[in-house]
């Protein structure tokens, strides 16, 4: 697949496969929603600091996104370095903005306001994957 056919199904996907690196060297797999930034070459996953996801990646930053296609034959695979963002810690900072950015807009709450104050709840995080590789297929099984 070409990058931009890549590009085109993370960006038509919500949720896929992340896996960070446990200190064993095995890789620790968990299903996320995400936010693909095509220009940037950014993946953004919500979460919170008390994460297991987040120690690993405090621990080390590489990672990748595995993204279904329409069949089982298709997937589109984005690896990178991850980055961690600061905790929200005040209602409407720029971690929790950034979060609150990531919903799409038909999805968004209609109380921001109690949205980001629970975001600081929660500890949220936006983990940030700077994809410095895209691969992926697409075969075609039926000739």
């Amino acid at each position: 697949m070409s990058d931009e056919a890549l590009s085109d199904l993370l960006g038509s996907q919500q949720f896929g496969t992340l896996a960070t690196m446990k200190r064993s060297g095995h890789p620790h797999l968990t299903t996320m929603m995400y936010s693909w930034d095509p220009e940037a070459r950014i993946v953004r996953f919500s979460t919170t600091a008390d994460r297991v996801k987040v120690k690993q990646l405090q621990r080390d930053p590489h990672a990748a996104l595995h993204v279904p296609g329409g069949d089982v034959w298709s997937f589109a695979v984005a690896e990178g370095e991850a980055e961690l963002s600061d905790v929200t810690t005040v209602p409407g900072d720029a971690v929790g903005r950034e979060l609150l950015g990531m919903i799409p807009e038909a999805a968004r709450p209609e109380d921001a306001e109690a949205f980001l104050k629970g975001l600081v709840a929660e500890r949220g995080v936006v983990i940030r994957l700077r994809v410095g590789k895209l691969y992926g297929t697409a075969l075609d099984v039926n000739g």
